[in-house]
């Protein structure tokens, strides 16, 4: 797979901006600030149609402005495929592929992505919350029909803690359509449970090896702390899951009646990292979470390739300058050479002479070229 043109049109502060991608390896290069990761969130977006940086698509749309448009031709398998994403202040939008509307399912289908920013590099120190939309980010890109089941729960969530309010306001309750509300968790929860679980196992594996070649000596493994299976309940079962979940329901109705909010469900869980049997979070240095991460973002590429048989593109937003020589190098040289790679930079002072000969280099400030 690879990206040969993107357009952008009032996105952030992209105005007007058109790159031509001729090489496989590109490097955006430019002082902080200056629109070097808005190129690589709206390559991100095209792809699953989120960014990290916002859950507001509003606040894509270019100042003073009321829309913005993503354009992007990309080869995969040998064929053409122009895409067109556009977005309006009033929270209209437009697909299309080849020209032709497209739905949400069908457009996620087409480009594939791993991003690795800066902001990766803290996901063992942030929270829990964090480290979830880093797992479900990384199964969306194999399984684009893993959102719906994601916004399907969380719209019973809700709906569940605006029933708990509503009874908690007025000191009357109904049992039958709290245990429908409970049905309908327990059935989408546990689907989403099962998966995370699943994912997490086959990610394991693979990044086991790529820690090990940088670490040599130490062992990662990584667990699902669900927070009412517990961290070492090894069940992919999804009916022992679901009947689990439901138990867990009913034990805790009155604490989620009394505290207005659902307490149990995946919107609760963890994931944790070892070291040698050792909690990373907690006993791991900078330099050994930083190792973790690498580890994981190199398996996404080969998980993704696997599953889907396209290879992603790869877009690393100023993490070089955040990482030791020995890491930079494993990285640069993990990355295969048929591999779509787009890299922001402050300067090229980071890379080897060998490295740029088959580089295309861009330079931006304000949104623009030069």
């Amino acid at each position: 797979m690879n990206l040969e043109k993107l357009k952008l049109t009032n996105y952030r502060n992209c105005a007007e901006l058109e790159l031509n991608f001729d090489k496989n390896k590109i490097l955006i290069i430019g002082k902080n600030a200056q629109g070097k990761t808005n190129i690589l969130e709206s390559i991100y977006f095209l792809s699953c149609l989120k960014t990290p940086r916002t859950s507001n698509t509003t606040e894509l749309i270019n100042f003073n402005k009321n829309y913005f448009k993503i354009e992007a031709d990309i080869i995969k398998s040998n064929t053409n495929i122009d895409l067109s994403y556009f977005y309006t202040a009033d929270k209209k939008r437009e697909l299309k592929i080849n020209g032709t509307k497209s739905t949400i399912k069908d457009f996620k289908t087409v480009l594939k992505t791993v991003l690795f920013s800066t902001t990766d590099l803290l996901l063992l120190r942030g929270t829990p919350q964090d480290r979830r939309d880093w797992l479900d980010r990384a199964i969306s890109q194999i399984y684009p029909a893993y959102d719906d089941r994601l916004s399907k729960y969380d719209k019973i969530r809700i709906q569940k803690n605006n029933f708990l309010k509503e009874c908690a306001k007025t000191g009357q309750t109904n049992d039958a359509l709290l245990d429908v509300y409970n049905e309908q968790l327990s059935i989408t929860g546990s689907n989403i449970i099962y998966i995370r679980k699943k994912f997490l196992k086959e990610i394991e594996k693979i990044a086991q090896d790529k820690h090990r070649t940088i670490s040599e000596t130490e062992n990662l493994s990584i667990k699902y702390d669900s927070n009412f299976l517990g961290i070492n309940n090894e069940t992919e079962n999804i009916e022992q899951i679901q009947l689990a979940f439901k138990n867990s329901l009913e034990a805790r109705k009155i604490e989620e009646q009394r505290r207005c909010q659902a307490c149990v469900g995946p919107h609760r869980d963890d994931i944790v990292f070892y070291i040698n049997n050792q909690e990373a979070t907690k006993y791991a240095s900078q330099g050994q979470q930083r190792t973790i991460v690498l580890a994981l973002k190199l398996s996404e590429l080969d998980i993704i390739t696997d599953k889907t048989g396209d290879e992603p593109v790869l877009l690393l937003d100023d993490v070089l300058a955040e990482l030791d020589d020995l890491r930079q190098n494993y990285l640069l040289k993990s990355i295969n050479a048929n591999t779509q790679t787009v890299i922001t930079s402050v300067d090229t002072i980071l890379f080897e002479e060998e490295f740029l000969k088959d580089v295309e280099i861009y330079k931006i400030e304000s949104g623009h070229l030069i």
